[in-house]
């Protein structure tokens, strides 16, 4: 991997998952500056005229291609805001595969703040993955707070996979979407935090388009003494479908706060929510116990598959 140390190549496979320099189009920021940038024909990466991030730009028709944008610090006591702007055209079809990993071994907090803005054309298609993780024996702080603006337009679809499973202190993620006719919106979250951590989820979807829809996930673990909180709201302009479930298991002195909000303003918006709170039922551990397995190596098991 271009300028990057073992550390810093070990936060790349935790957040996107790359072992080798990725194929297609990809951006590797490493502590404030690019560490490898690549173009396609189809999928254009500039630099903002602002020094402060990236516009991707995604042809028309584009089918069967990804762009990865992953960010990894190593640097304790660095705070930076960076904007990503994407604009898929028409028909297209990619993955987009972002995230950031910091390992902190120095007494300063180090703080990522990214800004994504995706805009997403007509009949267009995207997976968009997200992975925050966090590591390192300093007493500075790994914060993480990612904003995402979606822009749907007619027939499009968006699938969102945001995860953030191990060692980020402070998150407070903030996601925000407009649909239009037909548009289809699916979010899945997993999330666990442990220690005293901190981990607030708000999204708040426009349903503005008849027939749209979305669909937002979060599954989550609170351990230790750590608090998160889970607030969604789904508006409904229009004849269209919504739903939002939390789905939460609390342990230690965890605590967690979920928050629904369904707004309707149509009277064919057809809008649902769910909530669940509660521990790891004793009979579950019990059997897995059974099979040779210890309490804590139960609760683990338990837990990993809760979070697939």
């Amino acid at each position: 991997m271009l300028k990057l140390d073992a550390i810093q190549k070990r936060l790349l496979m935790e957040v996107a998952d790359l072992h080798k320099v990725p194929e297609g189009a990809y951006n590797i920021r490493s502590n404030g500056t690019s560490a490898g940038r690549v173009s396609t024909e189809n999928i254009e990466i500039t630099p903002r005229e602002t020094g402060d991030g990236l516009t991707i730009r995604i042809k028309p028709g584009t089918k069967n291609e990804s762009v990865h944008i992953p960010v990894v610090m190593t640097q304790s006591g660095l705070s930076e805001l960076v904007y990503n702007d994407f604009y898929i055209g028409e028909g297209a079809d990619v993955v987009i595969v972002a995230g950031c990993g910091i390992d902190n071994c120095g007494p300063k907090d180090s703080e990522h703040d990214g800004i994504h803005r995706f805009y997403v054309g007509k009949g267009a298609k995207v997976k968009y993955v997200e992975k925050h993780y966090g590591s390192g024996d300093g007493s500075g702080k790994r914060i993480l707070n990612p904003g995402t603006e979606v822009y749907m337009e007619e027939d499009s679809s968006m699938e969102m996979e945001m995860v953030q499973i191990k060692g980020v202190d402070d998150t407070n993620r903030t996601t925000t979407a407009e649909l239009a006719k037909g548009a289809k919106l699916v979010v899945r979250e997993r999330l666990m935090t442990h220690g005293k951590q901190t981990a607030i989820s708000k999204y708040v979807v426009d349903l503005n388009g008849e027939g749209c829809s979305a669909d937002v996930v979060s599954r989550s673990v609170a351990r230790d003494d750590s608090y998160q909180k889970f607030d969604a709201k789904l508006v409904g302009s229009a004849a269209c479908s919504g739903h939002t479930e939390c789905d939460s298991i609390i342990m230690d002195n965890g605590r967690i706060l979920a928050v629904p909000g369904l707004e309707a303003n149509s009277v064919d918006a057809a809008l649902v929510h769910e909530a669940a709170i509660g521990k790891i039922a004793g009979d579950q551990i019990i059997k897995l116990m059974t099979l040779g397995l210890t309490e804590a190596e139960a609760e683990e098991q338990i837990i990993n598959g809760f979070l697939k």
